[in-house]
């Protein structure tokens, strides 16, 4: 075994070269910091450091599962998160195979360009695009609507507009670029499968439902299951920036939870479980997805 090992660094070094920089990267940003896991089981004094604070067991689990708030919060993530994965991922596929059977090639060119280029624009620029849109006084939205005879309403300040003002806007931004991995999964049908379709008088949404989806059923059930195994990771700097006293009820999650409670009033211990606990609840989606794919179609992560 040995033999075989050092027979296959020697043969291909240069790929092991290429590979060292990744490794470090992980070891040094994704593993080593994970000693610090051992706050969420201690009562942590930053002059005593993460060793010297005193074991407190599981009593910051305890009190994040009696806080007053814990459902809201709970609540608020996974209702933000399901919204946002029932929208954005069909219509990411429905995206995909739109443009799959656009012909016009500038035209198709076009419209990736168009609908890749907002992923690039930061979240504090959109966030502030929409505080700009949307403002009840000067904001083009509520523009539009006077002009339709319609009062202007105060859409951030609604708490229950705001996540749909956060999933149409995630559409926006993120439609085209989920979309790329769909096309790229597209362009490997074999084109002999449908000119069998069209030669069988098969329509184009006949080839979509018998041709292109079973052809991409693999890419979607992936990414699927990684998605679900992020479901309580609804992104902190987005929802931050778009909280406000008035949507507050709609829009306190775990992690601006963990902000405050960390970084805001320094509970260091208490902030690290709140984390962990959110880690673990992704952790088990992310294994009951993918055992749950493996069981009805045969496809999974591993």
């Amino acid at each position: 075994m040995k033999k075989r090992i050092w027979k296959d660094l020697r043969k291909n070094w240069l790929l092991w070269v290429m590979f060292l920089p990744v490794f470090l990267y992980y070891i040094i940003f994704s593993y080593t910091p994970m000693y610090g896991i051992l706050l969420a089981f201690k009562d942590y004094k930053t002059k005593k450091g993460i060793w010297g604070s005193g074991w407190v067991g599981l009593k910051h689990f305890e009190r994040l599962f009696s806080a007053y708030n814990f459902e809201l919060i709970l609540g608020n993530t996974i209702g933000i998160s399901l919204y946002s994965l029932c929208v954005s991922f069909p219509l990411a596929i429905l995206f995909a195979l739109m443009l799959n059977y656009l012909r016009l090639s500038k035209l198709k060119k076009t419209v990736q360009m168009v609908s890749y280029a907002p992923h690039f624009i930061s979240n504090v620029v959109v966030c502030g695009m929409l505080s700009i849109f949307l403002d009840p006084n000067n904001g083009i939205v509520n523009g539009f609507l006077n002009s339709m005879g319609i009062a202007s309403v105060a859409f951030l300040s609604q708490p229950g507009m705001f996540k749909t003002i956060y999933v149409l806007s995630g559409v926006w931004q993120g439609l085209g670029w989920s979309a790329i991995i769909y096309i790229s999964a597209l362009a490997g049908v074999d084109y002999q499968l449908h000119e069998a379709a069209i030669i069988d008088g098969a329509t184009k949404l006949q080839r979509i439902q018998h041709v292109d989806i079973p052809a991409i059923s693999p890419t979607i059930t992936m990414l699927l299951i990684l998605n679900l195994g992020s479901l309580m990771g609804v992104g902190f700097e987005k929802v931050y920036l778009l909280q406000n006293d008035l949507n507050f009820n709609a829009s306190d999650i775990i992690a601006t939870y963990t902000y405050r409670v960390g970084m805001v009033n320094q509970d260091y211990g208490y902030s690290t479980a709140v984390g962990l606990f959110n880690t673990v609840i992704n952790l088990v989606l992310l294994i009951t997805a993918n055992t749950t794919a493996r069981k009805v179609n045969g496809e999974g992560l591993w």
